[in-house]
């Protein structure tokens, strides 16, 4: 079997490429409504005939932490000097510089959007010379952007995170976003000048609990609390031949995600305490602080701080991360591993060296990250096991009496 098909392509100016754009009354590229040429501006021109190897990384390392912004780095054939910016005979002269949008996909699926922010260009005496496209998603803008002084309304987390994403120092596209409506109700806070813009999205996030990432596709990713897990129709990794096989299974059983005493306070707010006794005797007590949030009561912290201890007060057995060789899959297969994004669910089955009775869990994918060249593409999925996910009504999984914790 093969590797997927990869596909890298830069947007470039069309006003110093000549084209295809429409034209007026020219028989062929002046045809109203036409889909093939464009008025002007941006267009994507595909790469992928120099491409020697990709890299893309996205997600966070555990569940407590906050998302990353997504970083690829390409590596282009730069023999004939195709993306030396200084060559003027490059068929991109002038359109070798940071800020292009960049885009990758692979079998037809989006693996990354954002932007190139450096081209590095390696020079060998033996004229195998390469250029590199480091590229970051859209939350390395949003890290840049900074809000001005401003007093938000009493509303709810999505209605926030739209009214963050409205404001003209911002403006992210309303059509390049997805987000939920929320759970919880925010105060109306003041927000000083200069406030970073991804910093009090992330604070919403925390506020609600919820999820802020940017998507494989380049939109903004809002999910909230209310976002429920499903053990139906997910994907299944296993090493006895019953799911999708995977090369490399991380497997982690320890204290990096053990909270027994959460301690939650919302600005102006008094701070909220929730214990677990039992859970302090046995392993020692271990603190979780979130403090400044968002939430308009101290009865909406209390809620919170007892949702976490639910959630954190016992070690977890956590599957952290598992391998894919794209080459070994079907085009089947690799259409569905390429098809995941974050916070999906997936199932993972294995039996450690065929011994005893097969490890089942299902987890939430945390990371993604893809390495490919030409005869190889790995995928590496980071995951957050489901042992404590909250009750779902009627799922045969987590919807079990006396099983996982009740949300809020």
């Amino acid at each position: 079997m093969s590797v997927p098909n990869t596909t890298v392509e830069i947007g470039f100016d069309l006003s110093s490429l000549g084209g295809p754009f429409f034209t007026l009354d020219d028989s062929v590229q002046g045809v109203l409504d036409n889909t093939e040429f464009t008025l002007g501006g941006t267009l994507f021109y595909d790469v992928s005939q120099f491409l020697l190897g990709v890299q893309v990384a996205r997600g966070r390392s555990r569940e407590l932490d906050r998302y990353n912004a997504g970083q690829t780095n390409v590596v282009l054939d730069n023999r004939a000097r195709t993306f030396d910016p200084l060559y003027l005979s490059s068929p991109y002269a002038g359109q070798i510089v940071p800020h292009r949008e960049i885009r990758i996909s692979s079998n037809g699926s989006a693996v990354f959007y954002g932007v190139i922010d450096d081209w590095n260009l390696d020079y060998s005496p033996t004229g195998d010379n390469t250029a590199t496209a480091i590229g970051s998603d859209g939350f390395t803008l949003l890290a840049t952007q900074s809000l001005s002084a401003h007093t938000a309304t009493s509303e709810l987390t999505g209605a926030r995170v739209n009214a963050v994403l409205d404001r003209p120092e911002v403006n992210w596209p309303a059509s390049s976003r997805v987000v939920d409506t929320g759970n919880a109700t925010l105060q109306a806070d003041v927000v000083n000048d200069g406030t970073n813009v991804l910093e009090y999205l992330q604070l919403i996030e925390l506020s609600e609990p919820g999820n802020v990432f940017i998507g494989k596709d380049g939109y903004f990713n809002f999910q909230d609390r209310s976002v429920a897990v499903s053990s139906s129709a997910v994907t299944t990794f296993a090493d006895d031949g019953s799911g999708i096989d995977f090369n490399n299974l991380q497997v982690v059983y320890g204290s990096e995600q053990l909270y027994n005493r959460i301690v939650i306070t919302r600005a102006n707010g008094t701070p909220q305490i929730a214990e677990d006794t039992d859970s302090q005797n046995q392993y020692g007590i271990s603190t979780l602080n979130q403090d400044n949030l968002l939430l308009s009561t101290d009865a909406q912290s209390l809620q919170l701080a007892d949702f976490l201890l639910g959630r954190y007060s016992e070690p977890e057995y956590r599957f952290e991360a598992l391998e894919i060789e794209m080459a070994n899959l079907t085009t089947a297969q690799q259409n569905e591993v390429l098809g995941l994004e974050l916070t999906q669910v997936v199932e993972v089955k294995f039996t450690p060296n065929g011994i005893g009775t097969a490890i089942e869990k299902y987890a939430q994918i945390t990371g993604i990250t893809h390495r490919t060249n030409s005869i190889s593409h790995s995928v590496t999925i980071g995951l957050s096991t489901l042992d404590y996910a909250s009750f779902v009504l009627d799922d045969s999984v987590f919807g079990l009496l006396d099983s996982g914790v009740l949300g809020f």
